[in-house]
C-alpha cells in the first residue's frame, strides 16, 4: 500500500468497511450490553476484548473502534484510548504508569489542571513531582532518580509556547533509564502537525475537545501509545472506568475528516494576526513558535509540520483592573471562554503574578499583562481591526 499524505490520512483513517457498514462515516453504535449469539460466542468475545471484538460497551463500540484506528494510523501508535476529556487523558496516562514511592518529572509550562494533579491527587497517593524548565533538553538527564516512572511533556508550553527540544530529552532520559515513560501533552499540534511517537515519546496526548472536534460542543480526550505502553496503558484506563460515549466518537471521527484545511487556515491566520501583533507598539513579545524570537522556535522549525492558531503576545505594561476590564469587555470577535480549538477566536488575560502562582518551577521573565489569543476562521482583517480597537480602549481607559 502506498503511504497516504497527511490530507489524504484525514479523510480514510478509521473508515474500514466493518465500521461504515455501507455509509461514508461510520456507524453510531450506543450499547451498554452487547449480545452474544452463543456460548462460544461470548468466550471469543471474551478473549478478543482488549482486540477490538465487540464486548461491553465500556470497551468500546463499532463507533469508538473506527475513531481509535484512525487516531492509531494518523499518529503511528499501537493503540489509542479514550477519555472523557483532555484532562482525564493526562491524569489516566500518568497514574497507568506510577504507584506510591515513584516520581515523576513534568514540564514547569505544563496545562494548569496537570500541574494542579501532580500536586494534590499525586501527592496525596505519595508520588513526588519535581517541575522543570521547559528549555532543559538533554540536562533533564541530572533529574531523573531511581524511582523516576514518567516524565511528562508539554509543547508547545501551556500559556507561554515554549517549544520542548523533544529528541535531546528522549535521548537523555533513554540513556539514563530506557524504561521512563515519555508522555506529550500534543494538543496544540492536534496529533498531526508534531509526530511525537516519531520521536521517541511513548505516549502522545490531545484534548480532542479542542481541534479534533473543531466545533467546542464536546469533549473527548485520547492517547495513542506505542507497543511497550499500549497493553497497560489501555487496562488500567478500564480499570478506572475510562471511556467516551459514541456519539461523541462520532464527531470527532467526522471532525478529522475537516482537520487538515481548519489548521491551515487556523495557522494563515494566526501568523497574520502575530506578526501584526509584533508590530505594534503595545506589545513586548509575542509568543508564537512560528515566530524568531519565540523561545525554541529552532525546535519548531525542525520538528513541526506547522502551526496551529493558539499563542500568547506579552504587552509592555500591566493593565490596571480598570483597563483590563474595557479592553475584554468590548471585543466583537473574540469572546472570553476557556478551551480553544473551535471555528471561532478567544481570547483571555493573565497578570504576570497570576501566571508565576501557577508555575512550580519558578516565576516569570516578564512585567507586562500576558493575553493568550486563539485565531479562528474569520476574515483576518476583521479580527485585527478588532484587536486594534482593544488597543485603543486601553488607552482610553487611563
Amino acid at each position: 500500500m502506498t503511504v497516504k499524505k497527511i490530507e489524504t490520512a484525514l479523510i480514510a483513517a478509521g473508515r474500514d468497511k466493518k465500521f461504515t457498514q455501507g455509509s461514508v462515516n461510520a456507524v453510531i453504535q450506543r450499547a451498554s450490553s452487547l449480545v452474544f449469539d452463543s456460548v462460544q460466542a461470548k468466550k471469543h468475545a471474551t478473549e478478543q476484548r482488549a482486540n477490538g471484538e465487540l464486548f461491553y460497551g465500556r470497551r468500546g463500540t463499532l463507533t469508538h473502534f473506527s475513531l481509535q484506528q484512525a487516531m492509531v494510523e494518523l499518529e503511528g501508535g499501537a493503540g489509542c484510548a479514550l477519555y472523557p476529556c483532555g484532562a482525564a487523558a493526562v491524569t489516566n496516562s500518568i497514574l497507568s504508569f506510577v504507584s506510591a514511592g515513584d516520581h515523576v518529572l513534568v514540564t514547569g509550562s505544563v496545562y494548569e489542571p496537570t500541574t494542579d494533579f501532580c500536586r494534590h491527587i499525586l501527592g496525596k497517593l505519595n508520588v513526588a513531582t519535581t517541575w522543570f524548565d521547559p528549555m532543559i533538553g538533554a540536562g533533564i538527564a541530572d533529574l531523573i532518580q531511581e524511582n523516576t516512572r514518567v516524565v511528562f511533556l508539554e509543547s508547545p508550553g501551556s500559556i507561554t509556547m515554549e517549544v520542548q527540544d523533544i529528541p535531546a530529552i528522549v535521548r537523555a532520559v533513554r540513556s539514563v533509564n530506557p524504561q521512563i515513560v515519555i508522555m506529550l501533552d500534543n494538543t496544540w499540534a492536534a496529533g498531526i502537525l508534531l509526530p511525537a511517537l516519531a520521536l521517541g515519546v511513548d505516549i502522545s496526548i490531545q484534548a480532542g475537545t479542542k481541534y479534533i472536534i473543531g466545533h467546542s460542543d464536546a469533549m473527548l480526550g485520547t492517547a495513542v501509545a506505542n507497543a511497550r505502553c499500549w497493553d497497560q496503558l489501555r487496562e488500567q484506563s478500564y480499570l478506572m472506568g475510562q471511556m467516551a460515549d459514541a456519539d461523541t466518537a462520532y464527531m470527532a471521527a467526522r471532525g478529522l475528516r475537516t482537520l487538515g484545511v481548519r489548521l491551515k487556515q487556523h495557522e494563515a491566520n494566526g501568523l497574520r494576526v502575530a506578526r501584526w501583533l509584533a508590530e505594534r507598539p503595545e506589545v513586548a513579545t509575542v509568543n508564537h513558535p512560528a515566530l524568531p524570537g519565540s523561545r525554541g522556535h529552532e525546535f519548531f522549525l525542525r520538528d513541526f509540520k506547522g502551526a496551529s492558531g493558539l499563542f500568547s503576545f506579552i504587552l509592555t505594561k500591566r493593565l490596571s483592573q480598570r483597563q483590563l476590564e474595557h479592553y475584554l469587555d468590548h471585543f466583537e470577535y473574540f469572546s472570553m471562554a476557556y478551551s480553544w480549538g473551535g471555528f471561532e477566536s478567544l481570547i483571555l488575560a493573565n497578570q504576570p503574578e497570576e501566571i508565576a502562582a501557577i508555575r512550580p518551577a519558578g516565576g516569570v521573565d516578564f512585567t507586562g499583562t500576558l493575553v493568550r489569543v486563539h485565531i479562528g476562521l474569520e476574515n483576518v482583517d476583521d479580527l485585527i481591526a478588532d484587536l486594534e480597537a482593544g488597543f485603543v480602549r486601553i488607552g482610553e481607559a487611563v
